[in-house]
Formats: structure tokens, C-alpha cells, sequence
């Protein structure tokens, strides 16, 4: 299947400065769209820092009975969606100007803010202190037992920076760095304040989730799910993180729709260790054997210094009384997950290009 696409020069002004601006750029980009798309608005609990309100919107651009479908997510970790409110908004202004034409019998889904309250507060989790991308387990079940957190929350929330570093580094000499990793990043179910809490509900963007699933039927139609998100890998470059089993339908179709670019935590050969609760699994669930879900991925800085920043922003909002605190580091955080390098902007912005339209052939062919 050929997918009409031309390039158009890359303009980094559609990184959106804050939540509210992403939110009202992207509502105008969908008004010059040469056809009336279907939007869908799911308000939020919370507001914003200037008392705003929030939104998950969502716009399904092509035919309703479309059999094929690519949905573009954007925001499932807040502050991340910076990244994927300007790759969406870049896709919309292709699709203005002819620039890139979906084919025939395929729909493009795009999900904007899907962690808003995060994405306002510059932080990855929701007004619960729920990572969205650990919340897709059943809860009707016992919870994931995660003994290695519990054993590492002490060093986690230190006060003095060189003290949990060093006690992280002791983690990772006597275990090796992918178990340091795991331990702090792959989910847990005890610690509300702590990061990479998964809740004891379904959180805001999962029931959106469902909720699209559900009225678009996307059970029933071929589905190539792609899932922005920044802050981990090599600077600057988008890796496809593919979270199906390594000898499953899934990842077949993503190496065959991707190329040989694709990486599988489960094989070990990702930037990414594996997880519980990824929203990934929800997905999975509404897929058969004829599509796959991938994490694009933009690298921005070390995980040491994601662990920094992202840590330190744990333990402020696990305190009282300092705002001014929690704002001077809100700019830390969208430093590290959102670089104001024009050249990492330009990357971001070709490389979701690229793959976004390596997903549409895909799920089209």
C-alpha cells in the first residue's frame, strides 16, 4: 500500500511552551483540516497551575468504517507530551496541506493530553500519583508484588543527592544495572508518593482508552498503535520499543512494518527493561494476531539524570508547603523531557513523521 507523503520543511514552533497552548494549537490545526473530523472531548479530574481546566481529546481522521487504524497517543506520561502535542500537531498541518494523504479503507486516531494533569504540572504521573503506564493490571486481582522498591524506597527518597546515587550504584553493583533499573522503574503497587506507582484503579487514560476502544470498535479493525514518549535512549533519536513477547504475532509485524530498527525489552535488546502494568497490555488485549503496538521513544539525557530529576520531583510533592520549590524544579523536569535544542525538536519531528507513516503503510498493506 503507497502512502502519499512530502516532505515539508520542519518547523520546531509547534512545540507548545505549556498544556493549555498544546491543548488550544492543536483545536486549530484540526479546524483546517479539508474535511470535518470527529472529535472527542474526556474531562479531567483536577485543573491546571493557573486553575484551568483539563481535557483528553481525541480525533478520528478518515473513514468511520475504516478496517484499518493508526493511533497516535500523546501525553500518557504528563510532561512528556510536549513532544507528542508537536509531532500531532505537525501531522495535522501535513494532512492541511496535502502533504500526506492517508490511503484508502484506514483511519488515523490521534489522543492529545492523555495524562493532563501531568502534563499541566510538568510532572509524568496523575493528581493521584499514578503512572499511567503501570495501570493496565487487573485490579480485581492481588497487585503485583514488588519487593526490590520496597527494598529501595529508603535510598529513593534521600535528601542528599550523593548519599541515593551512591546507594543506587551499591543496587546496581550487586545486582547489575538492568535489575537497578527494574527495581526502580518496572512498576510498583506500595507507595503512592513513590514513582512508577501503578494505583489501585483505572486511571484517567486508561478508561479513555477503553472508552475509544470501545466506541470506535477498534477490536474488530487492524490496529498499529504508536506511543510517544521522551526522555530515555540516545539523545535525540526515536526508538521503537515493541513491549509484545519476542516470538509473538506482534513483534513480527513490528520488525516487518519497522524494520530491523525494532527493540524488544523482553529479548533485552531495548534502552527499555521490561515493566508491569503498560498501557501497552491494554492494547494488546483489544489486538489479535494482526496488530502491534509500539513505544516511539525519544532519548533525551542519561537515565542517571532521569532518575535525578524525576526522584527529586517524588519527594517534593511528597512534601507540603513548598510551591515554589516544586515549580523551579517543574522547569528541571521539562528540561530533561522536552530539550529546547532545535536540533533534538528537528529530530522529533522527522523521526515521528517516519514512523507514523512506516505505520500507515503497515497496517494498510
Amino acid at each position: 500500500m503507497t502512502v502519499r507523503f512530502a516532505f515539508t520543511a520542519i518547523d520546531t514552533e509547534v512545540f507548545p511552551p505549556d498544556y493549555a497552548s498544546a491543548r488550544q494549537r492543536w483545536l486549530r490545526q484540526l479546524a483546517t483540516l479539508p474535511y470535518p473530523p470527529e472529535v472527542r472531548t474526556y474531562p479531567c479530574a483536577g485543573a491546571g497551575p493557573d486553575g484551568e481546566t483539563l481535557q483528553t481529546d481525541s480525533v478520528w481522521i478518515g473513514e468511520q468504517q475504516a478496517a484499518n487504524v493508526v493511533v497516535v497517543i500523546a501525553g500518557t506520561h504528563g510532561v512528556e507530551g510536549f513532544a507528542g502535542s508537536a509531532a500531532q500537531i505537525d501531522l495535522l498541518r501535513l494532512l492541511t496541506e496535502f502533504d500526506l494523504v492517508i490511503p484508502e479503507r484506514t483511519a488515523l486516531l490521534l489522543v492529545h493530553a492523555l495524562t493532563p494533569w501531568g502534563y499541566a504540572w510538568s510532572r509524568r504521573c496523575d493528581q493521584d500519583g499514578v503512572d499511567l503506564n503501570r495501570n493496565a493490571v487487573d485490579f480485581s486481582r492481588p497487585l503485583p508484588e514488588t519487593p526490590e522498591y520496597r527494598l529501595l524506597r529508603p535510598a529513593i527518597f534521600m535528601a542528599d543527592p550523593q548519599a541515593r546515587r551512591a546507594a543506587l550504584q551499591a543496587f546496581g553493583d550487586a545486582h547489575g544495572r538492568p535489575a537497578l533499573e527494574k527495581a526502580v522503574s518496572g512498576g510498583q503497587y506500595l507507595d503512592p508518593t513513590g514513582p512508577f506507582y501503578g494505583g489501585t484503579q483505572p486511571a484517567h487514560g486508561r478508561l479513555v482508552c477503553e472508552d475509544l476502544i470501545q466506541q470506535y470498535g477498534l477490536a474488530e479493525r487492524r490496529l498499529a498503535v504508536v506511543d510517544l514518549h521522551t526522555g530515555l535512549g540516545a539523545y535525540g533519536y526515536g526508538e521503537i520499543i515493541c513491549d509484545h513477547a519476542p516470538d509473538s504475532a506482534g513483534a513480527a509485524l513490528a520488525r516487518q512494518w519497522y524494520g530491523d530498527s525494532v527493540t524488544l525489552p523482553w529479548a533485552g535488546t531495548s534502552s527499555s527493561v521490561p515493566k508491569l502494568g503498560l498501557l501497552d497490555y491494554l492494547w494488546h488485549a483489544a489486538m489479535d494476531g494482526s496488530g502491534c503496538y509500539v513505544t516511539l521513544e525519544f532519548g533525551t539525557y542519561s537515565t542517571d539524570q532521569l532518575f535525578d530529576v524525576l526522584l527529586r520531583d517524588h519527594q517534593l510533592w511528597a512534601q507540603t508547603g513548598n510551591e515554589a520549590e516544586r515549580i523551579a524544579h517543574g522547569k528541571l523536569m521539562r528540561r530533561h523531557f522536552n530539550p529546547a535544542d532545535p536540533a533534538w525538536r528537528e529530530m522529533v519531528l522527522f523521526r515521528a513523521r517516519q514512523v507514523v507513516v512506516q505505520a500507515l503503510r503497515g497496517v494498510s498493506a
